[in-house]
């Protein structure tokens, strides 16, 4: 049996088509996370926009940087998006479990919890990885070709509404695991990312609209620890 293409691998009227079907999945976290590809993508050509030019050329080693790395996070989305998909369908399945079906009844309750652990771990990431990518959009403002600079204000919306997106995919989640240490430490690391989102999304759009040119970094950033 052939397997079904990945979302990556639909044209975009497809996926279109997929979202807007009945079907429960692709669902908000799919969506978010293509969003985010997209946001993804245009920070790396943001970055290569600006490769090789004379005006920028102290800003080199961030581009050299900047653009493969934010392919990489779009490609690592794409990946999120099926992920997030397959995540859902496994949860949405043991929801449907009858009761009556089990001897053990715990098993039952045990499937859905662990299903939707899964299911919000991977939202979560997504979100991890929007933040990443807006750490480089961040420090692309103002150092970067002036004439994409509208390009990059367009990505950090996209990142910032993604992100947002999966986090409402993660908290969703989260009673039907219960309260747990894992679940706590989740809603509190979903703000705190919520709030990072929103900051550098933020700065990005005060840095653009200033129009002023920043100087070299001193160092390249590194993405965060996952919490």
């Amino acid at each position: 049996m052939q397997a079904a293409p990945t979302f990556r691998e639909l044209t975009l009227a497809q996926f279109a088509e997929r979202l807007a079907s009945p079907d429960p999945v692709p669902g908000g976290g799919s969506a978010s996370a293509v969003a985010a590809a997209l946001g993804a993508s245009l920070v790396a050509m943001v970055a290569t926009l600006s490769q090789g030019r004379t005006k920028y050329a102290e800003h080199d080693a961030l581009y050299e940087h900047a653009a493969p790395r934010a392919r990489k996070l779009a490609d690592e989305l794409f990946e999120l998006a099926d992920e997030d998909a397959a995540a859902y369908a496994a949860c949405a399945f043991a929801l449907k479990l009858p009761r009556e079906a089990f001897a053990d009844k715990e098993y039952r309750d045990q499937q859905i919890k662990a299903t939707a652990q899964v299911a919000a771990e991977v939202p979560l990431r997504c979100v991890e990885t929007c933040r990443e990518v807006l750490v480089l959009a961040e420090a692309l403002a103002g150092r970067s070709n002036v004439n994409a600079s509208s390009d990059l204000r367009v990505a950090a919306l996209l990142l910032q509404a993604a992100g947002h997106g999966a986090a409402e995919n993660v908290l969703v989640n989260l009673p039907l695991i219960g309260t747990t240490d894992w679940t706590v430490a989740t809603e509190k690391r979903v703000k705190e990312l919520l709030d990072e989102l929103v900051g550098l999304a933020s700065d990005v759009h005060d840095l653009v609209s200033s129009g002023e040119r920043r100087a070299a970094l001193d160092a390249i950033p590194e993405p965060a620890a996952a919490g």
